[in-house]
């Protein structure tokens, strides 16, 4: 890999921190979303198990004497680790035996079978979320507004930011936060996704468990996740999707399994309901909002190109809320926060929700158009006069074709293009 080409990412201060903190760290998210690269960035020292060499020699060796994984340089990266899960104790047992931090980092793309792992590495091995890239990662945001400076309630002035086309909109979906979608054009970029979901298809899910799985339904209940991207159906309601469009029968706890292992191949990234320790009487629903690791996923499995996409609107708002709550979510955990979303039984909703370790929070709502501005900031207003002993710090509309970020003066809502936004 040529370092003088990388491109800095959120994650890295925080990689650097848990070096220096944890003897190990472990890397953890979907394939091509550059956990590699950013790794090597960071070592020393490589192993990797899945280089093709000599028929995989490495691995091979690793199954044979798992030191031989650990031998190098620290930080000493050990790439793909899940190919040969007894490297996990392996690490942990060696962090063990010293006081020296930043030994190991370990990436993952996979979580392994448990019982191919004998220790958690609790306190030893430091876990890490990483994601597809930001716009402001990908240079298409121009970062002219802290996430963490909104989140604190602190005033922005009015900033101004080039506004998207609707075409470039549509094309940062299709295309996602891959960082091998960087320079390409937009057709090529809208292919590296539709090649990830066939390679989750097609190898991904037998290779998770050794199980083989009925290619067809795998295929059938991704699509029904994409019809119901950034909602929060139900297992049944996915069923009962997938019967509905596609005439196959499939029991809630097959769907369940699915799902499972969508997950630990980090293929989805649900987001979980926010609660507070509020002593308040309405009753918040528990459901996740149903999320793909990028929304270039969902676009790919409903055959959804830049024109069609162009001419149904509707859908495109759906697939835009997942891009924002994609770049949120990697903002929020750059600074030590995390991503929820909100929804009670009452029909009060929240698109997104930045809370701090102290228990402050942001609320968010994401609007495609800014027209619609007005709606989504007397909604915030209303849902938040709910949260008497808790108020939020700070209520903002995230907008897609815009170019102006300010706060306005009649109910302090912050109105924010995604393209402005940093964390």
């Amino acid at each position: 890999m040529d370092k003088s080409k990388y491109r800095q990412r959120l994650i890295d201060p925080k990689v650097d921190f848990y070096l220096s903190t944890f003897g190990a760290v472990c890397i953890e998210g979907p394939k091509w979303c550059g956990k590699t690269w950013t790794s090597t960035m960071h070592a020393k020292s490589a192993f990797m198990l899945a280089d093709p060499e000599d028929n995989f020699a490495n691995r091979e060796l690793a199954k044979m004497d798992v030191s031989k994984a650990l031998v190098g340089e620290s930080p000493h990266l050990i790439d793909e680790w899940q190919e040969v899960a007894s490297i996990w104790d392996a690490v942990r047992y060696s962090v063990d035996q010293s006081t020296e931090s930043g030994r190991y980092i370990l990436t993952g793309s996979s979580t392994p079978p448990k019982k191919g792992v004998v220790h958690s590495g609790t306190g030893r091995i430091a876990s890490l979320a990483m994601h597809p890239m930001s716009l402001f990662e990908k240079g298409e945001s121009s970062g002219v507004v802290s996430v963490s400076d909104v989140c604190a309630g602190k005033d922005i002035g009015v900033q101004t930011t080039k506004s998207p086309s609707l075409e470039e909109l549509v094309a940062f979906v299709v295309g996602g936060g891959w960082p091998g979608s960087i320079g390409k054009l937009p057709r090529q970029a809208a292919a590296i996704p539709r090649e990830y979901v066939e390679n989750v298809i097609k190898v991904d899910m037998s290779k998770l468990d050794g199980i083989e799985r009925d290619q067809a339904k795998v295929r059938k209940c991704l699509r029904s996740l994409a019809r119901n991207e950034s909602t929060t159906a139900a297992l049944a309601t996915i069923r009962d999707d997938i019967e509905e469009a596609d005439a196959v029968s499939l029991s809630v706890n097959t769907v369940g399994g699915y799902l499972d292992a969508f997950k630990r191949i980090y293929l989805t990234n649900d987001i979980e309901p926010f609660s507070t320790f509020l002593r308040s009487p309405v009753r918040i629903k528990q459901s996740p909002k149903r999320h793909f690791c990028d929304p270039s996923i969902a676009a790919a499995l409903l055959g959804a190109s830049e024109k069609m996409l162009l001419r149904d609107l509707r859908t495109f708002g759906f697939l835009f809320e997942s891009l924002a709550i994609r770049d949120l979510q990697i903002y929020a955990e750059s600074i030590d926060a995390k991503l929820y979303h909100y929804q009670d039984y009452d029909g009060r909703e929240i698109d997104a929700v930045i809370q701090f370790d102290d228990g402050t929070w942001s609320a968010f709502e994401i609007k495609l158009n800014p027209d619609d501005a007005d709606e989504a900031a007397a909604n915030l207003k209303k849902v938040a006069s709910v949260f008497r002993h808790n108020p939020p710090t700070s209520l903002s509309v995230v907008v897609g074709k815009s170019g102006l970020a300010y706060r306005r003066k009649e109910d302090g809502v912050y109105v924010l293009p995604l393209t402005s936004l940093k964390a």
